[in-house]
């Protein structure tokens, strides 16, 4: 893992991730995951919708897991409740991922502490679209 100060940390990794998945990435467009990840592909990313409910979104093929994906994924944003979030971090890390973003309020050091002896990088508890915003053209 990097050993930066937080902000520094998710302003490097705002700067250099290409592909971001999107674990819970909802169709419904009041929901945050379809705010965060429209904006995200608006920004220029690559994201891919994770939801096992749905074959797309917002045009975009949408996969029911992470190892489902044909194909190399950045940043892994998960917007799952804390305590759904093991289970993700696992096939982030079994696709190998570099990063594990959990959205705002969701937060658990157990599967932070996988992610991190794994070797990826974890944020916890920040909203990637907030600080894109404020650091992504920084």
């Amino acid at each position: 893992m990097l050993n930066l100060p937080v902000l520094a940390l998710v302003k490097e990794v705002l700067h250099t991730a290409k592909t971001i998945a999107v674990v819970g990435f909802s169709p419904k467009e009041n929901r945050p995951s379809n705010m965060v990840g429209c904006y995200l592909m608006q920004a220029g990313f690559r994201v891919i919708p994770v939801n096992p409910g749905h074959s797309e979104i917002c045009g975009v093929t949408c996969y029911p897991d992470l190892v489902s994906i044909p194909e190399r994924v950045d940043v892994v944003d998960i917007f799952r409740r804390p305590e759904d979030v093991l289970p993700v971090v696992a096939e982030a890390i079994a696709i190998g991922a570099k990063v594990i973003w959990m959205q705002q309020g969701i937060i658990n050091r157990e599967a932070a502490a996988l992610a991190e002896r794994a070797g990826l990088v974890v944020i916890m508890d920040r909203c990637i679209k907030v600080d894109h915003m404020q650091f992504g053209s920084v």
